[in-house]
């Protein structure tokens, strides 16, 4: 068995630590240099808060995983370009968290446009998901051998670069959408980056060619965990876009256990859900996916008067749950697992937003 202080506890407690002391000062810091985010500014339709609140949350976020990571890691060439990428993520999130709600805003779709070209600057050095676990019968499915050459390009295409170019996308983008009420998206992350951890020891308790991926895995759950010290309800300093780099190290980190994107897709699972349905929602009313409101599930569960540490609880404990239950269950049994997630999750949304629906509609009659 690995030396647990040293390969998990010390990493996860430095992160803490840094982290809540770079956000302490980043508070004041975001207030002089105006990164706020004001909602008499701000006119996004999913706004819930009353009263202007520092962002730029990204960047306590960003140096409380990398400066914990350059003492405890070994760095290399994949390392570099890691950091690289979630730096790239955070410092566009980082210009837009501070022009957010004017006219000099960075557009969705120049942003998403970063988080591609950050997916494929960690793809390009090495990280890829090389195979998976057969999860409709036994043995490997080598997704590395799997191929397409564009001539005229002179490039050749693997189906492992693609699958992790679109999944590190996929966790920037749903992790984005799931900070709607203070605290959601840190207890997420730092559980999902624990239960990621806790598997790679698991899988890797030799610790042959190292501990990076536990290591990565434990100090982004102790940023989280350090950041969300000040952004649980009230809410003292908000993530922002920054926290971007945040997401991209989660998914990376998900891709070095192994491969073992199963456990990482069960325990975001709600929130997964709720992006999906999101986009498909948008899309059959003829919007932008990028396009902001308010129905999101978190905002649902809002306008039926939970509160808000209610519903952060609420996406934790499921985290949690989901978390426990995989290390519990065979491939195939996470495969079922996922598909009675998205069904059951699915099925809530569509019942919790003709409620909504039918509440909105009583209203206009009696008013």
């Amino acid at each position: 068995m690995p030396n647990l202080p040293l390969v998990a506890l010390l990493p996860f407690f430095a992160a803490i630590a840094v982290t809540s002391l770079l956000t302490f000062f980043t508070i004041p810091f975001a207030k002089k240099f105006g990164l706020m985010d004001d909602p008499k500014l701000h006119k996004h339709p999913g706004i819930i808060h009353t009263k202007p609140i520092p962002r730029g949350g990204g960047l306590p976020l960003f140096l409380g995983t990398l400066l914990p990571s350059l003492f405890f890691i070994a760095f290399n060439q994949a390392m570099i370009a890691i950091f690289f990428a979630a730096f790239l993520t955070m410092g566009i999130g980082i210009i837009d968290d501070k022009f957010n709600g004017q006219s000099k805003d960075v557009s969705p779709y120049f942003r998403f446009i970063i988080h591609i070209l950050a997916a494929v600057i960690v793809v390009a050095s090495g990280v890829s998901i090389p195979f998976i676990t057969n999860p409709f019968g036994s043995g490997i499915l080598h997704l590395n051998e799997i191929k397409w050459s564009i001539p005229f390009l002179h490039i050749t295409l693997l189906l492992s670069d693609i699958i992790s170019i679109l999944w590190l996308v996929w966790v920037m983008n749903m992790l984005n959408w799931s900070k709607g009420v203070d605290g959601q998206m840190p207890g997420i992350v730092a559980i999902s980056a624990i239960i990621i951890g806790i598997l790679s020891l698991k899988l890797n308790p030799t610790g042959q060619g190292g501990f990076i991926d536990a290591q990565l895995s434990f100090i982004i759950a102790g940023a989280a965990i350090g950041f969300l010290f000040f952004n649980f309800y009230p809410a003292k300093i908000f993530p922002g876009f920054g926290a971007t780099a945040l997401y991209l190290l989660l998914g990376i980190a998900s891709i070095l256990t192994s491969a073992k994107l199963a456990t990482a897709i069960l325990v975001m699972g709600v929130p997964l859900v709720d992006f999906m349905f999101t986009i498909i929602r948008r899309l059959l009313s003829k919007k932008s996916p990028f396009h902001g409101d308010k129905k999101h599930l978190h905002h649902i569960l809002l306008s039926l008067g939970y509160s808000q540490r209610q519903i952060a609880l609420f996406y934790w404990s499921i985290s949690g749950i989901l978390g426990m239950l995989s290390f519990l269950l065979e491939s195939r049994s996470k495969m079922f697992a996922i598909l009675m997630v998205i069904a059951i999750t699915g099925g809530a949304l569509l019942f919790l937003h003709s409620i909504t629906n039918k509440n909105k509609k009583n209203e206009k009659l009696t008013s």
